[in-house]
């Protein structure tokens, strides 16, 4: 899915606005080689490549759980 930053966009919000998570933020630094060297914010109106869909957690991973 291609989508264009917006003023003050970074790449994590990017994520979480068209995708619901920013898990994919990885995947989506994999997708768009040298974004990751325009810094943090995005220039407005810069194209990324975001994958079609967030990555799904392992089933092995455990979790910390704060509470318990």
């Amino acid at each position: 899915m291609q989508v264009r930053a917006q003023q003050g966009d970074t790449l994590d919000s990017l994520c979480w606005r068209h995708l619901g998570s920013s898990a994919a933020v990885e995947a989506a630094l994999e997708l768009n080689p040298g974004l990751a060297a325009l810094g943090p914010i995005l220039p407005n109106g810069q194209p990324v490549t975001l994958p079609d869909a967030a990555p799904i957690a392992t089933a092995g991973k455990t979790l910390l759980q704060l509470w318990d």
